[in-house]
């Protein structure tokens, strides 16, 4: 079953792509969410502020909530979407250095998987041989499927 992410989400961008885009929006507050480039499965909330792109650490559990990942002493709080969650850091003294408040929206629509399927193997292509262009004394015999 795939999930609808919103629409701030932005998929497998750089945290250079993600910085050039928060700072052209250029308002405190401005935020976005992006796969993390370190921690495969993990993603990155990122927010805007004063020229400066703070990055939270976004997880998801084994259970299928979200939380993200909190300094020293500070409790974690979990979201059953990430819509929740953004909600919730929408308010004021949260913990991030600036509560969130104009969500940046990628162009397109993203779904994203809630269990990724194994990839399948697919079998190698057998060698091809230039049976073609073998010479006539070639010991090259051309067998045809029954």
């Amino acid at each position: 079953m795939a999930a609808a992410m919103p629409l701030c989400y932005h998929g497998a961008i750089s945290r250079k792509e993600c910085e050039d885009i928060l700072g052209k929006k250029n308002k405190d507050g401005a935020y976005l969410i992006r796969n993390s480039e370190t921690i495969q499965g993990a993603m990155c909330l990122c927010v805007y502020k004063k020229r400066v792109v703070y990055t939270y650490r976004l997880l998801q559990t084994h259970s299928g909530q979200y939380t993200l990942l909190t300094a020293g002493g500070l409790e974690e709080t979990y979201f059953k979407t990430l819509d929740d969650l953004i909600h919730h850091y929408k308010r004021r003294n949260q913990g991030l250095a600036m509560h969130l408040r104009h969500s940046v929206k990628r162009k397109t629509a993203m779904l994203i998987s809630e269990q990724k399927q194994p990839e399948q193997e697919l079998p190698l292509p057998e060698e091809e041989h230039d049976y073609e262009n073998a010479p006539e004394s070639s010991e090259y015999v051309e067998v045809l499927p029954p």
